[in-house]
């Protein structure tokens, strides 16, 4: 399947060689974007090999856009097939994702065409993007908050795609929202009251384990707790326990104990908050590339980092009454703020528009909407 037009050819990904013009092209497009955290490319290619666990549900098909004039690479996207999502939600939504383009929108617009007939030919209905396969990976486009950098595991991209879409008769499906905390300032005392409560109710607070069986067990627990909390979240779909742990064991040495507290009742896991340290200050001078140099830069400029990115507050429904999400907002910030920490500030994210009951948490703690984000659909 190749789509022609004057000035561009758009073809699969079907070689060695395509890949890597794949991997190359957003390199190209944030060339003089300051605030664009390049990607560990080799952790993009991973997600292209047979070893990528959503091949087992799964099926996608990359494709590229060249310019006929200089062979120069000008955009890329994805289209995936996730049986999952499917079944959750009894529709035929293909999904788009991975997607980058030159400020162009007949290059933008060819390159949607070209992933919704191919979505078509798999008998899909629904076109959803931009996710990368799941939600539990990249998604999301940026609309609105261009004035400061993305934080880690955040989606980052120029002003121009949201037009691109909305020229292109894409709709919202949904928005999602990233929450700034500033740490100079101090909790409401429900805060802390909630946290007293939570402790005089049996419930237990500890930071994270970070090292061997302790770690996989705690990696285990968060896993149950996960599905059980987000499972019903909008356009989400499942994971194994070995896909988790797999991730969990990628992020184990970004950890900071002291920023990621647990509750506990009864021995059993019942809820945590996630932060994480904002890895992307030292990951934007190593290139994209983690060889020897660009670890020895990762670990230098990992001492500047003086912010944190809260991924997740989770609790169990019926230790809410118990005050568990408000006590672990406590300790978490309070983590944060302990002598010797360098976090200024963190951000909260993401949370979608219509999670009210979160919202309404984060709000009251303080948190405000400093960066909002769409995911998009049309019907094919």
């Amino acid at each position: 399947m190749i789509t022609q037009t004057a000035k561009f050819d758009i073809r699969p990904v079907t070689s060695t060689a395509d890949n890597q013009i794949f991997l190359d092209i957003p390199a190209r497009i944030y060339a003089k974007d300051s605030y664009w955290v390049p990607p560990i490319q080799s952790s993009i290619a991973k997600q292209f090999t047979p070893a990528n666990p959503f091949l087992n549900y799964g099926k996608l098909q990359q494709f590229i856009a060249v310019s006929q004039e200089n062979s120069q690479p000008v955009g890329r996207i994805v289209a995936a097939v996730n049986q999952r999502l499917i079944e959750r939600e009894a529709q035929n939504i293909g999904l788009f994702g991975f997607f980058e383009c030159i400020q162009d929108f007949t290059v933008a617009q060819a390159l949607l065409d070209t992933a919704c007939k191919w979505l078509r030919e798999q008998g899909m209905t629904v076109a959803r993007g931009p996710i990368d396969f799941s939600t539990h990976n990249n998604c999301l486009f940026l609309v609105d908050g261009f004035d400061s950098p993305p934080m880690v595991m955040m989606p980052y991209n120029p002003p121009y795609y949201p037009e691109f879409m909305e020229r292109d008769n894409w709709h919202k499906a949904k928005d999602a929202y990233a929450y700034d905390f500033p740490l100079d300032k101090p909790l409401p005392p429900e805060f802390e009251k909630a946290y007293r409560i939570a402790c005089k109710s049996g419930v237990n607070f500890r930071p994270i384990a970070t090292k061997g069986e302790a770690f996989e067990r705690d990696a285990r627990s968060i896993y149950q707790l996960f599905n059980r909390a987000f499972a019903p979240n909008w356009s989400s779909t499942p994971r194994s326990e070995a896909e988790f742990l797999e991730e969990a064991k990628d992020l184990r040495d970004l950890i900071d104990p002291d920023v990621f507290p647990v509750a506990e009742y009864n021995g059993e896991m019942v809820g945590f908050w996630m932060g994480l340290p904002d890895y992307n200050i030292p990951l934007k001078q190593v290139n994209g590339k983690l060889n020897w140099l660009g670890i020895l830069k990762f670990l230098w400029y990992r001492r500047q980092i003086d912010r944190g990115r809260v991924i997740a507050i989770c609790s169990l429904p019926e230790y809410r009454r118990k005050m568990v999400p408000l006590a672990l907002i406590y300790l978490g910030m309070q983590g944060g703020k302990q002598k010797g920490k360098p976090y200024k500030r963190a951000e909260l994210s993401w949370v979608f528009e219509d999670n009210f009951p979160s919202r309404k948490l984060i709000e009251a703690a303080g948190g405000k909407i400093y960066k909002t984000y769409r995911i998009y659909e049309k019907v094919l």
